[in-house]
């Protein structure tokens, strides 16, 4: 059974930081998280089982001189906020495990498939020792297996999840392969979450509906997908009626979101109650077309992220973003170093090593931003 490190009450926020993921066999896509604000908010679980697998990796390091492996990291986009963020934490991470910086070798897929598929065989070619892989379309992901696996290298699959059937294959198989993140799920519901849980449930005008756009990030990608229907799902299941009034895609950017939004702005104007976006970038972005319509967020619209980029974060403290859900890139990027030393060593993983999202509103925004310092 799937267990993941809840990171949903804040003053566990700091613990979370280190503790990182919990672990598990079972594929993220075998159950939806609760759509209910008391399911969300659980109570977190034992340290023992969020501890496991930085443990063994800490136990191995010990013992073993990583020095000369050789780590390969594909990450779908440099641009993109969040990996950036990412990244640059799991690089430091490695070092820190005792990887030396010239054997880690972090390659920006340009989000093109057909590139990184192209790195991916380099590093094959050069010998890594394992490979980190954020891959441009989940949907590439047999194939990529089928690459890495034929190559006898481990394979740690971040951020973006392959499907049920993939990650049941590598369990079947027993191979070398896991995935680290979260279940996008959690987090489009915490986002519809937030504005159910306001005084008037999003219904600015009162009609007894919540009229909505939504920003979706790259529809290939299942974060995509999932928050674009579990936040609105939240909604429904809290008995609020909604009317989508445009869904467009945005693809992560921030200046493709302040496009999109000023154009639903200009054709809907005042009735546009809310404003959800799949991650903080294009929110930012709807914010810049939002305030350049005249409107006010929190009085006109409310508008929502996911990610907790900083200045996201900053926004929400100012009344400037309604709320956003906090995507922990310190314990994912921890836990994906973690695995591919365990790998490395012979200790293994789970195939799947899952943490969960945080909601951010004002009330705890302050601990966030001080959780990222």
């Amino acid at each position: 059974m799937k267990k993941v490190l809840s990171l949903l009450t804040v003053s566990a926020m700091a613990v979370s930081m280190v503790t990182g993921c919990g672990s598990s066999s079972t594929p993220a896509t075998t159950a939806a998280p609760a759509t209910t604000a008391a399911a969300a908010e659980t109570t977190a679980a034992p340290a023992a089982t969020a501890e496991t697998t930085a443990a063994a990796a800490a136990t191995a390091t010990t013992s073993t001189d990583l020095s000369d492996k050789k780590v390969g990291v594909c990450i779908y986009q440099f641009s993109d906020n969040f990996m950036t963020l990412f990244r640059n934490e799991l690089q430091n991470y490695l070092v820190s495990l005792g990887f030396k910086a010239e054997n880690i070798s972090i390659v920006d897929g340009a989000n093109d498939q057909a590139t990184q598929t192209n790195q991916i065989q380099n590093f094959i070619t050069s010998g890594v020792d394992v490979l980190i892989i954020n891959p441009v379309n989940s949907s590439s992901a047999a194939t990529i297996t089928d690459m890495v696996q034929a190559a006898n290298i481990p394979l740690v699959y971040i951020n973006r999840e392959p499907n049920a059937d993939e990650e049941k294959r590598w369990e079947d198989n027993n191979w070398n392969v896991t995935y680290v993140g979260c279940d996008a799920r959690q987090s489009g519901t915490m986002q519809g979450q937030i504005i159910a849980d306001l005084p008037d449930k999003g219904d600015i005008n009162g009609d007894g509906q919540v009229s909505y756009i939504m920003i979706e990030g790259d529809p290939e990608n299942v974060d995509a997908q999932y928050r674009t229907e579990f936040s609105i799902k939240a909604l429904e299941d809290a008995g609020i009626k909604v009317n989508k009034l445009d869904d467009q895609v945005g693809n992560w950017d921030q200046a493709q979101a302040q496009s999109l939004v000023a154009n639903a702005l200009a054709q809907h104007g005042k009735d546009i109650e809310v404003v959800f976006c799949n991650n903080d970038a294009m929110a930012l972005g709807a914010l810049q077309a939002i305030e350049a319509a005249g409107e006010t967020v929190g009085k006109d619209v409310y508008l929502l992220g996911v990610d907790a980029l900083q200045e996201a974060c900053e926004n929400v403290k100012n009344g400037k973003q309604t709320g956003t859900v906090f995507n922990d890139h310190i314990s994912q990027s921890h836990s994906a170093a973690d695995a591919a030393v365990n790998y490395i060593t012979g200790a293994g993983n789970d195939h799947y090593i899952g943490c969960d999202y945080v909601k951010v509103t004002t009330e705890n925004v302050d601990d966030v931003l001080n959780a990222l310092k």
